[in-house]
């Protein structure tokens, strides 16, 4: 077994502030990219993060996109896995036992889609363990109500699937894309709607052409591109978010590798980071950014990393 890795010991005070809720520190994983339950856990001390968040969840068993699913891209990949999943009954008598036992703080993401999807799923959290602090409402999903775009493209159904999960009766997160121009508007609407915090921002719409076939290379035609190439974009995602409403609480993400990049997201208005595509080629990649950003604030003088939060605003 391949040795985990701890965060180490630094002078800041990593500890972090996402709505009502108090964590040890920033860094959690990203939904999507850290498995079901314990997939991580050969690598890391998933006790040492923040959360962990995990893979999005329906409420009933979900295949997915068909094959191929997940491509390379340069400084990233891109992916239309479909959110495959167990469903959240499943998941709650299989994987979350042993995601306890790691003594991880653990957030659900959730996702539908319809309205009616999400609250059946979030009700299914209804009477879930201590150990799920939060439910992450992955409104970055196509809406068959609404077939011209996704949840997160909305300010009306944002509102309501928000809104529908409220019957978890736990803090919820909204995700949402950065493939709108409205996303600021959005997010205050998510909030609004009964949301602690929004999570920006998910993977940005791609294709890759297989020019062998001459057809697109993925299963499913399109797919969300993400990693370090998707950076600067989700760095400005938040930037213009905290511009625009300081006081909401945002969790960033995209490309996230280091303790620089996680200064970016801190420095544009995140409260707190999640790091995603990271861990498939590196599965410690969560920790390992723990322990260097807090290189980065004592070697920046950063007594509280909570000082660094929007930072680059004027």
């Amino acid at each position: 077994m391949r040795r985990r890795v701890r965060s180490g010991g630094h002078r800041v005070d990593l500890t972090t502030r996402v709505g009502s809720l108090q964590l040890p520190n920033p860094v959690m994983t990203a939904s999507g990219t850290a498995g079901h339950g314990t997939e991580l856990a050969a690598h890391l001390d998933l006790s040492s993060l923040g959360a962990v968040v995990v893979k999005s969840l329906h409420f009933e068993p979900w295949a997915g996109n068909p094959a191929p699913r997940v491509h390379a891209t340069p400084s990233g990949m891109i992916n239309s896995v479909g959110l495959h999943g167990p469903g959240v009954a499943a998941w709650l008598e299989h994987d979350l036992p042993s995601l306890d036992e790691t003594g991880a703080r653990v957030v659900v993401s959730v996702w539908g889609h319809t309205v009616a999807d999400y609250a059946a799923a979030a009700g299914l959290l209804a009477d879930a363990p201590d150990s799920v602090i939060a439910v992450e409402v992955n409104a970055s999903c196509p809406n068959l109500e609404d077939r011209r775009s996704l949840f997160a493209h909305s300010i009306t159904a944002t509102t309501e699937v928000v809104d529908a999960c409220r019957v978890a009766g736990r803090p919820l997160w909204a995700k949402l894309s950065p493939n709108t121009p409205d996303l600021p508007d959005i997010a205050s609407a998510a909030v609004s709607a009964g949301a602690e915090a929004v999570t920006i921002a998910n993977t940005v719409l791609g294709m890759v052409i297989d020019t062998e076939a001459r057809r697109p290379l993925l299963g499913a035609g399109r797919g969300g591109l993400s990693g370090p190439a998707i950076r600067p974009v989700a760095v400005r995602a938040v930037y213009d978010t905290h511009e625009a409403h300081p006081d909401i609480a945002i969790i960033g993400v995209g490309g996230i590798t280091c303790g620089d990049d996680a200064a970016q997201f801190l420095l544009a208005g995140a409260t707190a980071l999640q790091v995603g595509t990271a861990t498939f080629a590196d599965p410690a990649a969560p920790a390992k950014v723990l322990a260097d950003l807090g290189r980065w604030c004592d070697h920046h003088g950063v007594t509280k990393v909570a000082d660094l939060v929007g930072g680059a605003h004027g």
